[in-house]
């Protein structure tokens, strides 16, 4: 069950964690592939690998960037397209999904009642597109954001 933090506005304020435990997580993930996971309430990063989501830790936050809407193919959209936070429940291997592939994943609670930002509409606040070719960061799958970074994706995601 797929849990939103719509109702729980402080927690998506928290940001810097105020005793500096929780991290900050940019997961290069499809749009097609991120609105599944939503649906399921989970995330999965580097085409299944567990040693990502080993990393992710309960209450770190979570931002989906979608270079496209399908996995190496579709529309171009280059956006922010979830925001989440890690719930507090162990890494699993899912069933086989047909043709042998049993992905890693990690609970996650959606907000839901978020939008998708451009990453273009923020690239000057930001200390990941501050640095150049900060795209090819971005090839890694999974990337450390900073307490900053988090803040201004989530900020502009929620409205706030």
């Amino acid at each position: 069950m797929t849990r939103t933090a719509r109702d729980d506005r402080t927690q998506w304020q928290l940001i810097p964690d105020p005793v500096g435990t929780s991290r900050y997580w940019l997961a290069v993930v499809s749009r097609d592939h991120v609105r599944r996971g939503v649906e399921l309430g989970v995330a999965q990063a580097n085409h299944g690998k567990r040693a990502p989501v080993e990393r992710m830790r309960p209450g770190d936050g979570l931002v989906h960037y979608s270079p496209r809407t399908g996995m190496r193919e579709g529309a171009v959209i280059k956006a922010f397209t979830a925001l989440g936070v890690i719930e507090d429940r162990p890494v699993w291997q899912a069933e086989d999904q047909g043709g042998c592939f049993r992905p890693w994943r990690r609970a996650v609670s959606y907000d839901t009642g978020i939008r998708e930002v451009p990453i273009d509409a923020l690239r000057g606040e930001l200390e990941l597109t501050s640095v150049p070719n900060w795209g090819v960061v971005l090839r890694r799958g999974l990337v450390e954001l900073s307490a900053h970074d988090f803040g201004v994706i989530s900020r502009a995601m929620i409205g706030a």
